[in-house]
């Protein structure tokens, strides 16, 4: 791997081998993945500690998708611009002391700020971890660390609900939040011994496209939740929609206008790839984002699940991913995503609908498993190929770009996915669950869909370049 004109500045790490590169990366994207899934088992736990109807639920978890889905771009961009392990550092530490404020937080409005901090780490350090990894390897190299690293990033948000739920149920909702500090101590110490500084000296910030997406995302969050509480679609709702609607379209203005300087510059959309990825992202993480927010809710409200139970149900899912990615990686940098990322979804569809299966009083084996073994199945043919596939789709200058936007596509796809789940929490009994079904069945269309893109939009031939020095 060559040194950069910012490896002769600062000179190289002491630990050369990019594996250590690999360990930082991990260990610092694991902190947003961890926290994006144990929260959801602490739910009930925080309601009932800080008190909270369904909406304040829902923004325990959209004050953290909010910041990290709208300012993702800006995270990427920020640090090809400032140099990304400076940002990955930055963000790893403001994520950090974030959480201690949500241990801390003695009422929702509290806890909701903190969460709001964490988000804006998150979407500091998840895009700079994933563009230093893509710098760091080539060629095959680059498919099995990508898909290594979305192994262990499942395996991670595996362990974090089970882990979660057994301290939600013996000790309380607080600690889960200081589970992120002895990773974040390891993962800055990685990072300044063993990860080399690139991406200095890009073009400046696009601000007011970093404002008016945060902005149209708000607005949209907003109105979307609003709207799933009530029930109606009230002249509140429609205020935030065309909100949402005016402020995004005075972003794709603002990129218009700055070109190739914009925090997304439009001209990548001229890829008929890059759209069909971008819109597959969207589909089935919105799919994804649901599920991993209702099923513990429904088994633990629903099913009488403790919160380690619900953690534990869990299990199976993320394993299974962890296990397949790092294999899927390196067979989508022999054949191409186009396969992989047809199949996967539509299998991961299938894994959906079989969760009309979850009854209260149906045993784990026969209503949870089935359907959580064959989303693992096909989500772990999608996760490594289409996180290979977005980097390798721009040159060394962009990844933090297309990282960022790809996480952002998908963090945004969660956020409203997680804003209309109000309209099952809001239920009870028999209603929890025929809402939950029919949310299963919504994501099974949603995951097949995304299968159709890849499909439709990804060229047979489309292999990752193996080097884009």
């Amino acid at each position: 791997m060559a040194a950069t004109a910012a490896d002769s500045r600062h000179g190289s790490p002491p630990l050369r081998h990019p594996n250590w590169t690999l360990a930082a990366t991990i260990l610092a994207s694991s902190l947003a993945f961890i926290d994006g899934s144990v929260v959801n088992v602490a739910l009930p736990a925080i309601g009932h500690s800080l008190g909270g109807d369904a909406a304040g639920l829902q923004w325990t978890i959209n004050a953290y998708m909010l910041p990290l889905s709208a300012l993702l771009l800006m995270g990427g961009a920020a640090g090809d611009h400032f140099g990304r392990r400076r940002l990955l550092v930055a963000g790893i530490t403001l994520f950090t002391l974030a959480s201690v404020g949500c241990a801390l937080a003695r009422d929702l409005s509290l806890l909701l700020a903190a969460r709001a901090v964490q988000g804006i780490g998150a979407a500091i350090l998840l895009p700079n971890s994933l563009a230093i990894l893509g710098n760091a390897f080539t060629g095959e190299a680059k498919g099995r660390a990508i898909g290594t690293w979305a192994a262990v990033g499942a395996i991670a948000g595996a362990v974090g609900p089970a882990l979660g739920g057994w301290l939600v149920g013996t000790i309380g909702w607080r600690p889960i939040f200081l589970l992120n500090i002895p990773v974040a101590a390891a993962a800055i110490g990685i990072a300044l011994l063993a990860v080399r500084e690139s991406g200095e000296g890009r073009q400046p910030l696009d601000w007011a496209g970093a404002g008016l997406a945060t902005a149209a995302l708000f607005a949209l969050t907003w109105a979307l939740t609003l709207w799933s509480s009530q029930h109606a679609l009230s002249t509140g709702v429609w205020i935030g929609i065309a909100a949402g609607i005016g402020a995004m379209a005075l972003f794709l203005w603002n990129e218009h206008r700055r070109g190739d300087r914009a925090m997304m510059p439009l001209h990548l959309f001229g890829s008929r790839a890059f759209g069909g990825l971008t819109v597959l992202t969207f589909l089935l993480y919105a799919a994804l984002g649901g599920l991993i927010l209702l099923l513990p809710y429904v088994l633990i409200v629903g099913g009488g699940y403790s919160p380690l139970q619900a953690g534990a149900a869990l299990l199976p899912f993320s394993i299974g991913i962890g296990f397949g990615s790092r294999l899927m990686g390196r067979i989508a940098e022999r054949v191409g995503p186009r396969l992989p990322l047809t199949i996967g979804p539509i299998v991961a569809g299938i894994g959906f609908a079989l969760l009309i299966r979850v009854e209260p009083q149906a045993s784990y084996w026969t209503s949870v498993l089935p359907g959580m073994a064959v989303l693992a199945l096909g989500l772990a043919g999608a996760v490594a190929p289409l996180t290979t596939a977005v980097l390798s789709s721009v040159d060394d200058a962009h990844t933090g770009t297309a990282s960022g936007f790809n996480s952002a596509i998908a963090r945004t796809g969660g956020l409203i996915a997680t804003a209309l789940a109000g309209a099952v929490i809001a239920q009870s009994g028999t209603g929890l669950i025929a809402a939950f079904h029919a949310a299963a069945l919504i994501g099974a269309a949603l995951a097949i869909a995304a299968g159709g893109v890849a499909f439709l939009t990804l060229p047979a031939g489309l292999k990752s370049p193996h080097n884009h020095s």
